[in-house]
């Protein structure tokens, strides 16, 4: 009789083993990086977990496509999960500008939260999403200019350099300091800078540390706030996220949104700081100055207020969007 109870509960077992669905997340970074690591990895356990094996989610070994593709991997359900950087898709969206112009907060956790919070309450109206469904958006931790052999003490010495630069935003930010940017994705700014293509970067302390460029910049100009961030998303194809039933969904929500955007933002925070200590006595490090920041502020705002506009182009009113990041970004500073 034993017998029989043990092997009636190992079909059942192999049964839904068997009926579990597994999802497949593309990725394109080293599976050492923070992203992937921290976050992705994580994430996609936790929906495991949340569905009691019902769902599982598999990172692929190999990429799919590059950096800018990915998104699309997502719509067109080549891969069931993506994420990746709406800034390497120019002009698709829009309402990422908010998240990353500057001077929003000095830990990504906050920014991250206040921004999917925003996102979920407001910027999602724009539409920009309707192909996918959105498990996060969220940011890195402020990104600050790093260089070497130049005193950024001084904003002058940003003039003129060329400055090593990502998608989105950070392009017309550092040409209003008077940069020159070159354009280069992460994994060959080793190459950009130690070849002499690029004099500096644009980056937050966890790429300079895990990108080994803590040898190649001696100097950062640290801005309260970060001159910007960049944003990410993580998104399901559209069919596979419908073809999961209500309890499937409903477990998967409880894991992904605001969990996964404050995931995501301590994952950086804690990444910032090892980047932080590892350019300790390899790397000077200059506040700038009350002053410093108001001609910064000066300097980029006609770019901001670019921004901005195309936020409002989308549908979305600007000032109303920039007055709820605020609020949460001060509710979430008061927790």
């Amino acid at each position: 009789m034993l017998r029989s109870a043990s092997a009636l509960a190992g079909a059942l077992f192999i049964g839904q083993a068997a009926s579990a669905e597994t999802l497949t997340v593309a990725n394109w970074l080293p599976p050492s990086h923070p992203l992937v690591a921290d976050v992705i990895a994580p994430f996609a356990a936790s929906i495991s977990e949340a569905t009691d094996g019902r769902v599982t989610a598999s990172i692929l070994p190999a990429p799919l496509g590059p950096p800018p593709a990915q998104y699309d991997l997502a719509v067109n359900g080549v891969a069931d999960i993506t994420f990746g950087v709406q800034g390497y898709n120019p002009g698709r969206f829009r309402t990422t500008n908010l998240a990353e112009i500057p001077f929003w907060g000095d830990t990504a956790e906050e920014t991250s939260v206040a921004y999917w919070r925003t996102w979920d309450s407001l910027l999602k109206e724009a539409g920009e999403y309707d192909d996918v469904h959105v498990l996060a958006v969220f940011t890195h931790g402020p990104g600050q200019v790093f260089m070497k052999g130049g005193d950024l003490s001084e904003l002058s010495t940003i003039d003129g350099a060329k400055i090593r630069v990502g998608g989105g935003i950070v392009h017309e930010l550092v040409s209003a300091l008077g940069g020159v940017p070159v354009e280069g994705p992460s994994s060959q700014t080793y190459e950009l800078l130690s070849q002499g293509v690029a004099d500096g970067i644009t980056f937050p302390y966890e790429s300079v540390n895990f990108f080994g460029l803590t040898d190649l910049v001696d100097q950062a100009l640290v801005i309260p706030g970060g001159l910007y961030n960049t944003s990410f998303f993580v998104v399901m194809n559209k069919d596979t996220w419908e073809g999961l039933s209500p309890e499937d969904q409903a477990a998967i929500d409880s894991v992904s949104g605001e969990a996964l955007a404050r995931l995501a933002g301590q994952a950086w925070d804690s990444a910032d700081a090892a980047g932080f200590e590892a350019m300790q006595g390899k790397v000077t490090f200059h506040d700038a100055t009350p002053e410093q920041v108001d001609a910064i502020s000066k300097m980029v705002a006609p770019v901001v207020e670019a921004k901005l506009a195309e936020i409002d182009a989308a549908g979305i009113p600007s000032e109303k969007a920039v007055a709820m990041m605020k609020e949460n970004i001060e509710a979430l500073q008061a927790e």
